[in-house]
């Protein structure tokens, strides 16, 4: 453990890791987002494009293979992931902030060093995905015993239309919302903390945790704005993803800098 992990692990939580921000904060890093994102745009598009066509290859096999019964909980599950998905966005905005030369090739290789820590990261937030999917299925069963699925057609009517599915959606999200805090605290800035410091994937998450758990106004701000910037690509069949997924990898860079940036 270097000495720098060990003054993160000692330093008193409350003083060192609350920032007080305002709760307009992630507008200031959706700003620059923004100019990272069309500062060398041509990598971020890319990266964008690559994120929405293996979104919508993803969805159109669910529905091909007849997994649509898990199509919900597997679109809800993506947010859980994407973080790692966004490790080249994090590292295109450090170059940029470094004023380093951005090339695609630097923002798919893997810092030497960070690779396996990050991926050992990706691999936990697919376990949990896995998890709430599962976590799903079993929900379902719950309220509706052995009922088939009825197909994304009738789905939403049974949902709004009867008790069952009205209990159903109500304890789904509380549910699916326990799985996407816990993903969203140990992911949200434990990447970046890896891609910017000499630290261990297990140490770089317990730092995200605190610091999400030290600013939690600001931080639920933040992920309603994420959440409703994903709902808006999703709906446009994932094109939104093209712009709208490296605007948020960029500002969640930003996000990193303001939050766990030690103050001067």
């Amino acid at each position: 453990m270097t000495d720098s992990t060990q003054i993160e692990i000692d330093a008193p939580l409350p003083s060192r890791r609350k920032r007080n921000l305002p709760l307009s904060a992630p507008l200031d890093w959706l700003a620059g987002g923004w100019r990272d994102l069309w500062t060398v745009p041509a990598p971020s598009l890319l990266y964008g494009l690559a994120v929405a066509s293996l979104s919508a290859l993803v969805v159109v096999g669910m529905v091909f293979y007849g997994w649509d019964h898990i199509l919900f909980p597997a679109l809800s599950a993506f947010l859980v992931v994407a973080p790692a998905l966004a490790t080249g966005l994090y590292e295109k905005s450090h170059r940029i902030a470094e004023g380093r030369p951005v090339r695609l090739t630097d923002m798919v290789l893997i810092k030497r060093g960070a690779g396996y820590h990050i991926l050992f990261i990706g691999a936990i937030l697919a376990l949990l995905a896995m998890l709430w999917m599962r976590a799903a299925v079993l929900l379902f069963a719950l309220f509706w015993g052995w009922l088939p699925f009825p197909g994304l057609g009738r789905i939403v009517e049974m949902l709004f239309s009867t008790p069952e599915g009205w209990a159903l959606m109500v304890t789904g999200t509380l549910v699916g919302g326990l799985f996407a805090a816990l993903g969203f605290a140990i992911s949200a800035f434990s990447i970046p903390l890896l891609l910017d410091r000499k630290l261990d994937a297990f140490t770089a998450m317990g730092i995200s945790m605190s610091y999400a758990w030290h600013n939690k106004g600001v931080m639920v701000v933040w992920g309603a704005i994420i959440l409703a910037l994903c709902a808006v690509s999703i709906l446009t069949g994932f094109a939104g993803f093209v712009l709208i997924f490296p605007l948020l990898g960029h500002a969640t860079w930003h996000s990193y800098k303001a939050i766990c940036d030690e103050p001067q």
